[in-house]
Parts: structure tokens; sequence; C-alpha cells
């Protein structure tokens, strides 16, 4: 099949404030894809608008995808201003620091509404107007933690794991019924945002505790934003089922002993 060509479609990213989202936008424009970009940090969102090279045909969209009714009214609010949808992005995404002895249950439903939650609203919201499309595409965000599961990760990696279910499930379900909408899931390793240092915080651990994780898992952010979305777009163009992002992600893949050829090679 020839690669999906982006020039002229429309897109919707969540999480568009910062991070990976922001970069999306900003790939995304330079293929001469029309935006709609939402988060719930408007400030952010407003910087990201701004970046955008001239020329960039983009609206913004306050959206917490963690509210069930604010999700099922976006379609409408998408159809006045684009009134079409090629590609959606479901890139919104949080974290919790902590052991699992340490995480509230609250804190667990919290970031289940926005990482899985989210993906599983919006998709059901936009389905509709995705196959309105001749060539539609969903991007759902798993990560490196949704192929392996970490020690001191037990929220976001099972968040990430539904995510890597859902979307793979959903696909074969598309395919099978002839859809035009394919998905891709990406598994994101080691991108420079500041997931790790909004994350919520446990009740009990202290400031020491906190600057001392937070460096470690700092150490292993190295990769731009940017540059990993644009692995990402060009994973859509070429209308892949799964991309791994960045080389902590392939040898994480690897070292989960489940995707080895016979030669033993990754």
């Amino acid at each position: 099949m020839d690669d999906m060509v982006l020039r002229g479609r429309t897109a919707l990213v969540t999480g568009a404030g910062s991070g990976i989202g922001r970069g999306l936008a900003l790939v995304l424009a330079g293929r001469g894809v029309r935006l709609a970009l939402a988060d719930i940090d408007e400030a952010g969102l407003a910087q990201t608008v701004a970046a955008l090279p001239g020329g960039a045909a983009a609206t913004a969209h306050r959206l917490d995808v963690a509210d069930r009714e604010a999700v099922a009214r976006f379609p409408d609010a998408i159809r006045a201003a684009h009134d079409r949808l090629d590609l959606l992005c479901n890139n919104a995404g949080v974290a919790i620091g902590g052991t699992f002895l340490e995480a509230r249950e609250a804190d667990f439903e919290w970031l289940f509404s926005i990482n899985f939650w989210g993906v599983v609203r919006m998709t059901r919201a936009f389905l509709p107007l995705l196959a309105r499309s001749d060539d539609a595409r969903i991007v759902n965000l798993s990560s490196i933690y949704g192929i392996v599961a970490p020690a001191g990760q037990t929220a976001y990696s099972a968040s990430k794991f539904a995510v890597r279910g859902f979307s793979n499930a959903l696909r074969h379900e598309l395919e099978d019924a002839g859809s035009t909408i394919g998905v891709t899931v990406v598994h994101p390793g080691g991108v420079a945002t500041n997931i790790a240092r909004r994350a919520r915080l446990p009740p009990g651990v202290s400031s020491a505790q906190v600057e001392a994780r937070l460096e470690r898992i700092q150490s292993f952010l190295r990769m731009p934003p940017q540059r990993a979305a644009e692995v990402i777009v060009r994973a859509v163009e070429r209308r892949r089922a799964r991309v791994l992002v960045g080389h902590d992600a392939r040898a994480a893949r690897c070292s989960s002993g489940s995707h080895r050829s016979r030669t033993g090679s990754c």
C-alpha cells in the first residue's frame, strides 16, 4: 500500500501544550497538516500555537480528556472548526511517583482516567468523524513501559500496557470491518519531556526522595520531543502498526524476550 499523504489533511493532537504533543504539532504543521490542538494547559497550548511555522492552520481547544462529558461534546467543536478529521493523536498522559504501596488508589484512578480512559473515550467520540475520511488513522501513545514493567511504575506501566492491548485489538476489529481507519501504537523510550517532573506524588514522600528519583529518571530522558515526533509521523506515513521510538525502546523490546527471531536477533 502507498504511503499515507498528510498534506491537506486535518489532525487532532491531545496533550499538545508540551512535550511530544508539541513536537507532533510542529512536525505535522511542517507536512502541511491542518491542526486541532487540545490540552488542559492553556498557557502551554498558546506557546505551541506561537511556535508553529508561519501560515500553519491551527485551532486551540482547552480539553480535559478525563472529563467524560467534555470529550463527548468535543467532536461538535472540531466539526465546527474543521468539518473533517483524518488523524487522531491520543497523546495526553500523566505519571505517578512512588511504588505501589506508596501510591493511593485515588491516584491510580486519576492516572487511568487520563492515560487509558482518555484514549478510549476520545477514540469512541471521534470514530464517526474519522470514518468520513477516505484515509484516516488513530495514533495512540503507549510507552516503553507498555513493553517492560520496571519497579516503581505500577500505575503508569499498567495504563500503557492497557493502551497497547486496546490499540492492537481495535486495529484488528477495524481491519476485519474493512474500515479506512488504521491504528498505530507508539512506544517512546527516553524522550525529554516534563512528565516525570509533573508526576503526582504520594503523601509521605520527602522532598529529598523526590529529587533523587527525578534525577535518576531525568538522566534517561534524552531524545528531543520534536525528533521523537518526526519518528512517529514517519511511521504514520508508512502505515506502521507499531513504532518504537529511541534505542532504549528497541532494546527494551529485545530484553522482553518475546520478539526475538529464530536467529536470536531483535
